[in-house]
């Protein structure tokens, strides 16, 4: 015979490790995460190594549009087993589907069809009376599959509620559900939390859908299938059961089977029964069985995943095994003790508790001081790095799946790996321990919604975590626990990301350790967690320096060194693991550092990584290792702003010399400043006042004009009497931080931001715009009244000679001495800069005709808002920032040099934008519902920025800035806010700043700080009220210019022909105007 040899062929030979080792390390990271962790998501479960064989087989490598021969869904597993007989049939009649070489797929599609309708037949309905169809890829196409086969766009139909646990797919605004149909959506009742049978058969009577859907996503109640059928048959409607969840408790008898009693039956494959992400449909009905195939092909899907079809035919096997029946009987009773459990720790069971496999928990009980709930989100965030994995869930009353306070939690992945009733206890134990140690607090948002975050004490969180962490190694798991050996990379991630701190003698360790830190955020996290002054350090150098407790007692002393941008090396001299756990934890931003502040914030993150091999401390030895560091104040940058444990009640660290309160008074002078367009304001005839110490325009025409042209088309205002000043050098950023209330490091380059200086006092300096033109390079607005003052402030810190907090006085701001501040308005700047503000919705249009190459015009026609860039129009250098002060939204706030400023004003009127004065200014800002300085911030009332309704500008995240400590306690006890309102009359007296508002009864409930006519001829103003009369359409009364009332008399004085100030009716309107379109 003559050898043959084999074609020089082009397969790809070889395993994942060696063709695609970062695949390979990626799959090997999540078999470790699911053996490390307790995983309590109700819609997951492990499946097993059978199954994953199949999907992972050949079969995945061939088409199969179509359906096997009909006649074989009635076989038995015996006949369709016998090959002989089946491939003889399918050679001599072929096979129904497009392709062909699919007598595999034919054998194995009709398995698994066989195998469903066994394991789901009923006493009524036996295997031969069901039509299977296993083709859908998930739950989600399934269900499509059933309204594209039975349903037409603008169809109704009924479903459970998202918030009170229904699916995507049962008619939520964001799925094809919601999109095409009309969607009625029922509820549970609010007292009970059971399914209100009563108003379901209402809306269906009412309503009449084509669908009643009834199985869920978080509703842990078994539904009454035959209660549900009789009201479907009442309103002539189909009944579609969704049993995705509960399908192995289904197969097992734990849960009642809708099965024969729907009209159609959905459930997906991978929840609790274990098997491929896949999905089935079945129904009892011929003629829907016929509509629903050609709906999931060629309707919703083309070639079916043969693959997953055959592990599906797998699932179903083992679903009919004793250990199956054993494990959802054994699920059911877990979630039942679970429940029970936190039932006994106090935490309240929405829905009153479970007969499933799944339950929820209400976390939004557990508040702050704020009176704050603990999220949903938060709460599963913390469980997770905890090593319990669960999710966030809606929970009756709440109103968004983004505001979730509840927690889903679900136990066949557990049940699976062997935990029973005992173990069940201990997890839940755990899980209740964390919760009860949250501390729930907001950040705010914007005016009216708050973002809700908690943090938790450390060792109540370590303890949780190892208590999780010994049941999860108890636990079994089904395959070799990888040891990512080839890894490196992959394996120094997984030990830091599934770290625990050892139960036992975590405070020893090796004297000097090794901690490798890095990330783009390093320098800033190791300058809040150390002692020492990182900021300044270049590659190469060193400090000494402690690492603390939050309450200031000394963990370890240490030695930070720079190896490079980002990355640091940390040398502690003992309990490195604690040191390594804290300082994750303090990374990963759920752990409380500050006694008395929850809400700061360490910035991050950071990898955190201990390495194995043994330091050369000699190289340190200047540090003086037999000194007593903390005696002699080594390791301590004494007036440093902020590190972890300085605030603590027991730190001894060294303090500085008290530092003198900033004091300002302004110059008196009666000479008013000009700006360098003054003649050009006469010229164009405004009217001049004096304001801010510069004779300004007031207005030029009118101010309604001006106030309609902005709004209407485009106005141009002379700013550049506003200070700009110039930050600049590598401590930039961090000085700007500690000065600032906005947060500075999350201001990109490009961009712009609103902030404030704040005093000591929590009482704004000023209100603020700060744009970041490089990495170390900003630049900053001021306002006009305020420029000397700010100066003088911003000088005094650099240069650290006055005090920043009242709590720690002899503390100075960071980044100081590698910060230069410049002011762009000095004569004679080369860069020198001032302000015009060109507003309204087709001032960009305007820009446009100026004389530029096509690249700079494209940067300022894609500007977004708060963004900035530099170009050359009509020969100007001009850096613009799409931003303003009127409320329009197409705005922009434009940087020329004080020489051009002019020119470029009257060429841009000459372009045909209107020229605006102050008093349109305030009438903008006014009716926008912006503050003013000295009317909403500070002034009289020593407004805040909350106060003015902006408190979402003052990042409290941040560990430290001027004035976050008053603020913050202000905030505690604040019960004002500001709002606009419109008196509801026009022709009337103008209110003013400092005119009351009171209610119906007379009471004042208020105090008005702005007015200003508007367009359409009614005062709009702002004032500050009690919150209970804040919100929108509230009435109120004014006494508008009562203090210029020249009456004189009291009310017991009066007599007739007296003239007295009336109260005239005002409305609340909303906080800000609507956006026009």
């Amino acid at each position: 015979m003559i050898a043959l040899m084999p074609m020089d062929d082009f397969l790809f030979r070889g395993d994942l490790a060696s063709i695609d080792p970062d695949v390979a390390a990626l799959v090997d990271f999540e078999a470790i995460r699911q053996a490390r962790k307790l995983i309590l998501i109700p819609s997951e479960s492990s499946i097993p190594l059978a199954v994953r064989e199949a999907v992972g087989s050949v079969l995945s490598n061939i088409y199969a549009e179509g359906y096997p021969p009909e006649h074989w869904r009635f076989m038995s597993e015996e006949g369709l087993l016998d090959l002989d007989v089946r491939l003889a049939e399918f050679r001599r009649d072929g096979s129904p589907r497009y392709y062909k070489g699919t007598e595999m797929a034919e054998v194995v599609e009709s398995l698994a069809r066989r195998r469903t309708a066994e394991r789901f037949a009923t006493e009524k309905y036996g295997p031969d009376r069901l039509y299977v169809n296993v083709q859908p890829l998930s739950g989600a196409p399934a269900n499509s599959a059933v309204y594209t086969a039975l349903a037409l766009p603008g169809d109704t139909i009924m479903g459970l509620n998202l918030t009170d646990g229904g699916h995507l797919t049962h008619g939520s605004p964001v799925n094809r559900s919601g999109i095409f149909f009309n969607v009625v959506a029922y509820g549970v009742d609010p007292q009970t939390e059971r399914l209100d049978y009563d108003q379901i058969r209402d809306l269906a009577l009412k309503h009449r859908p084509k669908f009643i859907i009834a199985g869920y996503t978080s509703y842990p109640w078994a539904p009454d299938w035959k209660l549900f059928r009789e009201i479907a048959d009442e309103a002539g409607s189909l009944v579609l059961a969704d049993m995705s969840h509960v399908a192995g408790l289904v197969a097992a008898g734990v849960y009642p089977s809708p099965v024969g009693i729907a009209d159609i039956v959905s459930f997906t494959t991978h929840k609790t029964l274990n098997g491929p992400r896949a999905a089935v449909l079945v129904t009892h009905k011929r003629d829907l069985a016929r509509k629903i195939d050609r709906a999931v092909f060629p309707g919703e899907q083309g070639g079916p995943h043969v693959n997953t079809i055959a592990a599906l035919a797998v699932a179903m096997k083992i679903a009919g095994t004793k250990q199956f029946h054993e494990l959802q009987h054994q699920t059911a009773k877990n979630a039942k003790t679970m429940v029970a459990r936190f039932q006994e720790r106090g935490l309240r069971i929405p829905y009153g508790g479970t007969n499933t496999h799944m339950f929820l928990v209400d976390v939004g009980q557990i508040k702050g001081a704020d009176g704050s709930p603990l999220s949903g989100d938060i709460a599963a965030r913390l469980l997770d790095v905890a090593g319990v994995v669960a999710n966030r869930n809606t929970i009756p009353g709440d109103t968004s799946p983004f505001r979730a306070t509840g927690v889903r939690f679900g136990t066949p992945w557990i049940t699976q790996r062997g935990f029973r009733e005992s173990e069940c206890i201990e997890l839940t134990d755990a899980i209740a321990d964390l919760l009860f140690a949250c501390k729930p607090f907001s950040y705010m948002k914007n005016n009216t919604v708050k973002n809700w975050r908690a943090k938790v004490d450390f060792d109540v969180f370590v303890d949780v975590q190892q208590r999780v962490n010994k049941l999860a190694t108890e636990a079994g798991i089904d395959y070799e626990i990888p040891s990512l050996v080839n890894y490196p990379k992959e394996a120094d991630a997984a030990e830091e990301h599934f770290r625990v701190l050892p139960v036992d003698d975590h405070y020893e360790s090796a004297p000097w350790s090794t901690i490798h830190i890095y990330g783009e955020s390093a320098a800033p996290f190791l300058q809040t967690v150390l002692t020492c002054d990182v900021l300044g350090m270049k590659n190469g150098d060193w400090q000494p320096t402690f690492i603390l407790e939050m309450n200031g007692t000394y963990i370890s002393r240490g030695i930070v060194e720079r190896k490079g941008d980002h990355v640091y090396l940390l040398y502690v001299e003992e309990c490195l693991d604690y040191v390594v756990q804290w300082l994750t934890a303090l990374s990963d931003g759920y752990v409380q550092f500050d006694e008395h502040d929850v809400q700061s914030k360490v910035p991050g993150p950071v990898s955190v990584s201990p390495l194995t091999r043994e330091p050369d401390m000699t190289r340190f030895a200047e540090a003086g290792f037999d000194k007593d560091w903390a005696f002699e104040g080594i390791g301590f940058a004494s007036d440093k702003a902020y590190f972890v444990g300085c605030t603590g009640r027991s730190y001894q660290g060294p303090k500085g010399n008290v530092l003198p309160v900033f004091e300002w008074n302004e110059p008196d002078s009666d000479t008013l400043k000009t700006t360098p367009l003054h003649s050009l304001h006469k010229s164009l005839g405004a009217k001049m006042v004096g304001f801010g110490g510069y004779d300004m325009p007031v207005w030029y025409a009118s101010v309604t004009d001006e106030h309609r042209a902005v709004r209407t088309d485009a106005g141009i205002f002379d700013v550049s009497h506003m200070g700009v000043f110039d930050v600049s050098g590598a401590g930039a950023e961090a000085f700007l931080d500690a000065v600032t209330a906005n947060d500075v490091s999350k201001l990109d380059v490009g961009k712009a931001h609103y902030s404030y200086l704040l005093a000591p006092d929590g009482i704004p300096l000023d209100d603020i715009f700060i744009y970041r033109r490089g990495k170390d390079h900003f630049m900053m607005v001021v306002n006009a009244s305020n420029n000397d003052k700010d100066w003088a402030w911003l000088n005094a810190v650099l240069k650290g000679e006055v005090r920043i907090s009242n709590e720690r006085p002899w503390i100075k701001a960071p980044g100081r001495k590698m910060t230069t501040l410049r002011d762009l308005r000095a004569p004679g700047l080369a860069d020198g800069r001032v302000d015009i503000a060109l507003q309204g919705p087709k001032s960009v249009d305007y820009l446009l005709t100026l004389d530029g190459s096509e690249a700079d015009k494209a940067k300022v026609k894609k500007l977004g808002w708060a963004e900035l860039t530099q170009v050359t129009l009509a020969g100007y250098d001009l850096i613009i920032s799409r931003t303003g002060y009127t409320g329009e939204r197409v705005a922009f706030e434009i940087f020329v040099h004080p020489e051009k400023a002019a020119s470029f004003f009257k060429l841009m009127v000459e372009k045909g934008v209107t020229p605006c004065g102050l008093a349109s200014r305030d009438s903008l800002r006014t009716e926008a519902g912006l503050p003013l300085y000295g009317h909403e911030l500070a002034g009289h009332l020593n407004m805040n920025p909350a106060d003015a309704g902006f408190g979402s500008y003052v990042k409290t995240w941040k560990p430290f800035f001027v004035g976050k400590t008053a603020f913050l306690d202000y905030e505690a006890k604040r019960d004002v806010e500001t709002v606009r309102f419109q008196v509801d009359a026009k022709g009337l007296r103008s209110p003013v700043p400092g005119d009351p508002l009171v209610d119906a009864r007379g009471r004042v409930v208020g105090q008005v700080t702005s007015c200003a006519l508007g367009l359409e001829g009614y005062h709009i103003g702002q004032a500050l009220v009690k919150d209970k009369f804040a919100a929108e359409g509230t009435e109120l009364m004014v006494y508008a210019n009562v203090g210029s009332s020249k009456d004189g008399k009291g009310i017991t004085d009066l007599k007739m022909g007296d003239k007295v100030t009336a109260p005239q009716s005002v409305t609340v309107l909303s906080r800000f105007p609507i956006r026009r379109k």
